[in-house]
């Protein structure tokens, strides 16, 4: 079971939070997720839509939510590797045109930022906090 305060993941049987001391409220969604975040989505899709247009629905969802901790992270995380990703491929594309190499490494940068992007959306869904190298605990830091 997940705290709806901090995060935090706790055993089924608790009823405080571990980390916090919040009293746990029992979910009936998978992983013990809250049912409902501030948004009023389900954090499980807040979380997967913190990703859907990268560092700009990051921002959006980090703003509505103050509370859950798994929404927070989620949109965090996005505006961290997003907006790093949309730094890189604007300095590629500035410097595609003086090579075809940077055109070519700009479209393999551009590849992989979709599989990501998929694959982050997919681990929100499933209710995982799931984190990145780097950006991860960065996004941890600012929650």
């Amino acid at each position: 079971m997940f705290c709806s305060k901090c995060g935090e993941q706790n055993s089924d049987d608790g009823s405080f939070c571990k980390k916090c001391g919040a009293p746990l409220k029992p979910s009936s969604q998978k992983g013990g997720l809250p049912s409902e975040s501030a948004t009023g989505l389900e954090p499980n899709i807040a979380g997967m839509l913190s990703y859907g247009l990268g560092w700009i629905t990051g921002i959006v969802f980090f703003l509505l939510e103050k509370e859950d901790q798994f929404v927070r992270f989620h949109a965090m995380q996005s505006i961290i590797v997003f907006g790093a990703i949309t730094g890189i491929q604007i300095v590629l594309a500035v410097l595609a045109l003086a090579t075809v190499f940077f055109n070519i490494l700009g479209w393999i940068v551009s590849v992989g930022t979709f599989a990501l992007w998929i694959f982050l959306m997919i681990k929100a869904y499933q209710g995982e906090r799931y984190m990145l190298p780097i950006a991860g605990e960065m996004a941890e830091r600012y929650t």
